[in-house]
């Protein structure tokens, strides 16, 4: 399966917050031999908040969203997802459950009565406000669950909460996608070529191991190697391992002067 990502606010899109979803979702699931297909940033605009939660919806990937999910007026995530599935939102009642424990936890400890009719308490209810059909996802760090809707998860956009949860739910639903054959990356880097006349060696590869990527990262200002080209291969299993052979052949074939080699990623399964 694919592993997609959004991550919804304007503060990270202005710069005000550093996102650090992107780097730690890279991390987990890399941890367990999978990989991010994709990642798309949002800011707070409901309508293309919807636009791509009804794409993410359709694609049948694994999408974790990031963000937008609180009860305040610039979350909106709740809702475009509802939109989006053309559902209505509703009080998950477990959700409320949840809810309403912490509500009274905070009661016992501030010295106020837990009112489930008090404006507070009815306000922060609205956080288990779901699209109907949705299922929660446990909030170790203050009991506040996020939602499930097919293969679409949504957590908070606090890095606290969210890598829990997210981490959760790769080793819980999708845990018997683990070790799946790991993804490496096999590269060498070439000096004095350009990517035009590599361009026929890269195609001939992807043609002849299906499954290989071949990718091709040039520099002009590398402070070690000066103008160069990382040319490599990834994928699973052994097809990297052969394919990365021919790459180093093609390569010798045409001459090309070859620097130091990297290997990154897990061994072939």
């Amino acid at each position: 399966m694919n592993f997609g990502l959004l991550i919804i606010g304007d503060e990270i899109l202005s710069g005000k917050r550093q996102d650090k979803h992107l780097a730690r979702v890279i991390e987990l699931l890399g941890e367990r031999g999978l990989a991010l297909a994709w990642a798309q940033y949002l800011g707070d605009d409901p309508p293309r908040i919807t636009a791509a939660l009804r794409q993410a919806f359709a694609s049948g990937d694994v999408v974790f969203s990031c963000g937008g999910i609180g009860a305040t007026p610039d979350d909106h995530t709740r809702q475009c997802a509802a939109a989006a599935l053309g559902v209505p939102l509703e009080l998950h009642p477990q959700a409320r459950e949840l809810i309403m424990a912490r509500v009274r936890k905070m009661a016992a400890e501030q010295g106020w009565t837990a009112d489930p009719d008090h404006p507070d308490t009815i306000h922060r209810l609205n956080m288990g406000m779901f699209p109907a059909g949705a299922t929660i996802i446990p909030n170790p760090y203050n009991q506040i669950p996020g939602f499930s809707v097919g293969e679409v998860h949504f957590v908070p956009g606090f890095p606290v909460m969210a890598h829990p949860m997210i981490e959760a739910l790769l080793d819980g639903r999708y845990a018997h996608l683990h070790g799946g054959g790991a993804l490496q990356e096999r590269s060498v880097i070439v000096y004095g070529a350009m990517e035009a006349s590599l361009t026929p060696l890269m195609l001939d590869l992807e043609a002849r191991f299906p499954g290989v990527k071949v990718f091709s990262l040039p520099s002009v200002d590398h402070p070690v190697h000066g103008r160069h080209i990382e040319l490599g291969v990834k994928g699973r299993g052994d097809a990297p391992v052969q394919a990365y052979a021919a790459l180093r052949e093609g390569l010798q074939a045409c001459g090309a002067q070859l620097g130091p080699e990297m290997v990154r990623g897990g061994a072939p399964t």
